[in-house]
């Protein structure tokens, strides 16, 4: 049993980071501020909390192996709880309640936080959680409001009484109203009052105490995902939610179902802790702009001449500018977005539309994780197509074969297994194999080390829908 289950929402493609975060690498998995991840980064940030802590991370069920592999160089966790849909923050504050509830000492309780922020003073998180604690075992459900720093219009706001205190002691009040994202004046108006906070999205509550509240607010809501956890599967090391159940839940935030209706049961803790969403570039910008070099922030192979005030990423490729004010550029495996920086916000707006126009190459990243290993493309062209692939050791993929193309695979770095036909053979490296077109075929790594496989693709369709699966059993690739 434990005190203090951190629930971490690991949901969400933060398309304002667009092109570093994509559907098929969303932003929790990007390393942005720092040499972790900002899913790791969660993690670790109640590393040596003052009482026993235990994980559990909710998140889409197609991210699942790269959850997994970025909680594998962590404390790790007790669980992974997989969503079949997203249904947004509601739903999945009541399955961490319901999750929790086997896994809590009397009097524990749950800190619900998303999985894709930056808080720089731990100590002060630390602080603040625990001056949350009487009050969340008083019944409240308890947020944490952040010092602003600046009148922001990108954030939700909360106002609060500051002469108001509930049971539970000092330094927690009760919150008066949530506002949404405000205009500049609005936002100046709130910060020159004194009676406001940026609203992180990060609460602390006893999970008996939200689910009472939630049978009165949302009572079907309380019961599907209650459905949902009674019929969950167990996978290896996932608890996937039953899908029939969970595909009956609307999509609604936390804030709109619940905290904006909570009335006195609501309450705040105000903190200043170094806190971002990191939500776009420009938010990421104003995150490092104090290691900013000549103002300039920079990531990657990127050289600036003569430019100021901007903000420049690149994950691959050498970007090099000249003469650059205040602008964002970000470069990321065959896609750059160029801004100004005052205009990067609406990068979601403009994938949106490219989306709706049926350009979908803007969504996937090169490199596809699988629970097996990881591709990427790194060439193509009329009739052809070349991957990397790494296969992880002891992993396998599916036994399948392929309509309209044939493949050739050749062994780059340890040793592969390849079976074609019914027959197996060992590949070492600088070895190769050719897969015809039909050919039942699987690789497979039978070693301690990753095998690197180059595999060339020819044919007249190479997408990844030309796949045939010949194993029941065989997860998809």
């Amino acid at each position: 049993m434990t005190d203090l289950v951190h629930a971490i929402m690991c949901g969400g493609a933060g398309t304002r980071l667009w092109p570093w975060s994509r559907s098929s690498c969303p932003k929790p998995f990007l390393t942005l501020a720092g040499d972790r991840s900002l899913l790791q980064s969660t993690v670790d940030r109640l590393d040596g909390f003052s009482m026993a802590v235990e994980t559990i991370v909710l998140g889409n069920r197609d991210d699942r192996v790269a959850i997994a592999e970025h909680l594998r160089d962590t404390s790790g966790a007790a669980e992974i709880v997989l969503e079949p849909e997203i249904r947004d923050t509601a739903p999945a504050a009541l399955v961490a309640a319901l999750r929790a509830q086997a896994r809590l000492s009397p009097g524990g309780l749950v800190l619900l936080a998303p999985a894709d922020h930056v808080i720089a003073d731990t100590g002060a998180f630390h602080a603040a959680i625990t001056r949350a604690m009487p009050a969340a075992r008083a019944g409240y459900v308890v947020t944490f409001g952040i010092g602003p720093t600046h009148p922001a219009t990108r954030y939700g706001y909360i106002e609060y009484a500051d002469a108001d205190a509930p049971a539970g002691g000092d330094g927690v009040f009760r919150v008066r109203s949530f506002r949404e994202k405000p205009d500049e004046a609005t936002a100046e108006a709130f910060v020159a009052s004194g009676n406001f906070l940026w609203n992180a999205g990060i609460f602390l509550f006893d999970p008996a105490a939200l689910l009472d509240q939630a049978e009165t607010l949302h009572p079907e809501m309380v019961a599907t995902c209650r459905a949902a956890c009674d019929k969950a599967s167990r996978d290896i090391d996932f608890l996937r939610l039953d899908p029939e159940a969970y595909a009956r839940l609307g999509t609604i935030s936390f804030d709109h179902a619940f905290a904006e209706r909570l009335g006195d049961r609501l309450a705040v803790v105000p903190v200043s802790m170094g806190w971002s969403d990191i939500g776009s570039w420009t938010a990421l910008y104003e995150a490092r702009s104090e290691q900013a070099e000549a103002g300039n922030v920079i990531e990657g192979p990127v050289d600036l001449v003569d430019c100021s005030g901007s903000l420049a990423f690149s994950d691959g490729p050498a970007l090099v500018a000249r003469g650059l004010r205040d602008m964002v550029v970000a470069a990321s495996h065959g896609a750059v977005f160029v801004a100004p920086r005052a205009e990067a916000d609406k990068v979601k707006d403009i994938v949106a539309t490219l989306a709706d126009a049926g350009k979908n190459d803007i969504a996937p990243h090169d490199r596809v994780i699988k629970h097996w290993g990881w591709y990427r493309v790194i060439g193509r062209g009329d009739g052809f197509q070349v991957k990397e692939i790494v296969v992880n050791p002891g992993e396998r993929l599916s036994l399948q074969s392929h309509r309209h193309r044939a493949e050739h695979w050749i062994v780059v770095h340890g040793t592969a297994r390849a079976t074609l036909d019914g027959a197996c053979r060992t590949l070492p490296a600088n070895t190769c194999i050719h897969i015809p077109a039909g050919a039942r075929h699987r690789l497979e790594n039978p070693g301690e080390a990753p095998v690197h496989i180059i595999e060339i693709q020819t044919g007249a369709y190479l997408e990844e829908d030309d796949i045939v699966r010949h194993a029941e059993n065989d997860e998809p690739d």
